[in-house]
C-alpha cells in the first residue's frame, strides 16, 4: 500500500489536539493541573507525556502523546507484521485513568497511526473497566461507540466489540479485564475514509466517559469496595506486563519507561484465593467471565 501524502503531520496534528482536548476537561474535572514532560528518544522522535497524581478524583492518571520513528529489531519488525520492513513511524495518543472512587471505573483509550516500511494502518479503541457493576453505564460507554461506528461503516461496532472482547482478555484467569468497548488494529484501505473514522472515534472518548465520571464520582463507598478495587487492580497489571501490545511496542522501541509504564495504577493487591461468592462483587465477576451484547 502506498502511503498516503501528508498523512503523518494529518495524524500527529490530531493526536496533540487530542491530548489537549482530554487533559482540559479532565482537569476542569478534577480541579487539579496535569504535569507535563517532554522527551526525546534516541532512536529518533519523542513525546508530551501529561501525568495527574493524587488528586481527589483520580489517584492517577495519565495522556500520552508520541511520535517516534527509526528502526525496529529484525526480532521485532518480523513480530510486528505487514512484511519484514524495518524502518517505522508511530504516532498517536494513549490514556489510562485510575480514579480514587471505586465505584468510577478506570478506562482505558489508545489512537494510532503506523508506517513500517511501504505499509501503513490505523489502530486504537477504548475499553471500560469497572470494580461495581453498572448495566446503565456500560450500555452507556457502549452506545457512544457504536454510534461512532455506525457512521463511518456498520460492520465495525460488531467487529471491533467482538475484538475488543478477546483482546482485553486473561486466558490464566478465564475472565476479561474489563467489560470492554471497541478495539481495532491493522485498519487500513480507503485512507480517508479510515482516517475519518479514526479521528471521530478519538474525539468521542469524552462523550463515552465523562458522563459516567460525573454520576458516580460523589457516591460513598465502603473499606471492601475499596479492598476490591485494588485486587481488581492487580488484574489490570497482569494484562498490561503479560500481555499489552502497547506495552510491548514501548519497551522493544526503547521509548520512555515512565511514559509507557505511567497505564500501571499507584496502589494494587493480589490476595489469595480472593473469588468473591456473592454480593456486588460477585455479579461483576460474572459479567467478565461472561461476554453481553451491551446494545
Amino acid at each position: 500500500m502506498t502511503i498516503p501524502s501528508a498523512m503523518r503531520k494529518r495524524c500527529s496534528g490530531v493526536a496533540r489536539d487530542l491530548q489537549d482536548s482530554i487533559t482540559k476537561r479532565l482537569e476542569a474535572l478534577s480541579g487539579v493541573a496535569f504535569r507535563e514532560d517532554e522527551w526525546s528518544r534516541a532512536g529518533g522522535g519523542g513525546g508530551r507525556t501529561r501525568v495527574l497524581l493524587d488528586s481527589e478524583l483520580f489517584e492517577k492518571g495519565g495522556v500520552n502523546f508520541s511520535e517516534v520513528h527509526g528502526e525496529l529489531s529484525e526480532a521485532f519488525a518480523k513480530e510486528l507484521g505487514e512484511g519484514e520492513a524495518r524502518s517505522f513511524y508511530a504516532t498517536g495518543i494513549s490514556l489510562v485513568l485510575h480514579p480514587r472512587n471505586p465505584r468510577v471505573p478506570t478506562v482505558h483509550a489508545n489512537f494510532r497511526y503506523i508506517e513500517k516500511g511501504d505499509s501503513w494502518w490505523f489502530g486504537g479503541g477504548a475499553d471500560l473497566t469497572p470494580y461495581r457493576f453498572y448495566e446503565e453505564d456500560a450500555r452507556h460507554f457502549h452506545r457512544v461507540w457504536k454510534d461512532v461506528c455506525d457512521r463511518h461503516d456498520p460492520s465495525y461496532y460488531p467487529r471491533f466489540k467482538k475484538w475488543c472482547d478477546e483482546y482485553f482478555y486473561l486466558p490464566h484467569r478465564k475472565e476479561s479485564r474489563g467489560i470492554g468497548g471497541i478495539f481495532f488494529d491493522y485498519l487500513s484501505g480507503d485512507a480517508e475514509q479510515v482516517f475519518n473514522f479514526w479521528a471521530d472515534a478519538g474525539g468521542s472518548f469524552l462523550d463515552a466517559y465523562a458522563p459516567i465520571v460525573e454520576r458516580r464520582r460523589s457516591e460513598a463507598y465502603s473499606g471492601g469496595e475499596r479492598e476490591h478495587q485494588l485486587l481488581r487492580r492487580g488484574r489490570y497489571v497482569e494484562f498490561n506486563l503479560l500481555y499489552d501490545r502497547g506495552t510491548r511496542f514501548g519497551l522493544k522501541t526503547a521509548g520512555r519507561v515512565e511514559s509507557i509504564l505511567m497505564s500501571l495504577p499507584p496502589a494494587a493487591s493480589w490476595g489469595y484465593d480472593t473469588a468473591a461468592t456473592e454480593g456486588p462483587e460477585a455479579e461483576l465477576l460474572e459479567v467478565l467471565k461472561n461476554s453481553r451484547d451491551w446494545v
